[in-house]
């Protein structure tokens, strides 16, 4: 266990045994309706009523960048909703990414993973709509999880 296992095929059917954990970059303004959040509501509607709950009662618990949810959809799946992105649009403060966010998120997911025994698994995270750049979140992966113990497998979307 040293580094990133990376993986062609979809994220949301990781084919290893054991408990697994579906991480994804969510944005800080309630917004579900594009890129990864999309396999994920066709496969489990329940990550997406627990994001949405969390942002509509935000003003009484952690909802905001950097914060963590973990909606368990299969007796042995959960999934990681992970605040990463600030709004949805690039713009004068630049891409919606937020690194910063990114890596205290995936900080408290570590914890979790391991009490889990489970294998974390995600796309590129942060790297598609959010505008962020692999090189720069590769590193918080690695740190934040594969270092701690934690086995992760990145999927790039394509044929086999």
């Amino acid at each position: 266990m040293g580094e990133i296992t990376y993986a062609r095929g979809d994220a949301t059917v990781p084919s290893v045994k054991g408990v697994k954990v579906i991480a994804h970059v969510c944005n800080d303004i309630g917004g579900w309706g594009k890129g990864f959040v999309l396999a994920l509501s066709r496969r489990w509607p329940e990550p997406e009523t627990a994001y949405r709950a969390w942002h509509r009662e935000r003003a009484s618990n952690d909802f905001g960048l950097g914060a963590l949810q973990l909606v368990q959809v299969e007796p042995y799946v959960w999934v990681a909703n992970m605040i990463g992105q600030r709004g949805v649009r690039t713009g004068s403060k630049g891409v919606p990414v937020r690194y910063e966010a990114i890596d205290a998120a995936l900080a408290r997911l570590a914890g979790p993973a391991r009490e889990l025994h489970a294998s974390v698994h995600m796309p590129r995270i942060g790297c598609g709509l959010a505008g962020g750049k692999w090189s720069r979140v590769a590193p918080l992966v690695s740190e934040r999880l594969v270092r701690r113990g934690v086995a992760v497998t990145v999927y790039d979307h394509g044929e086999g």
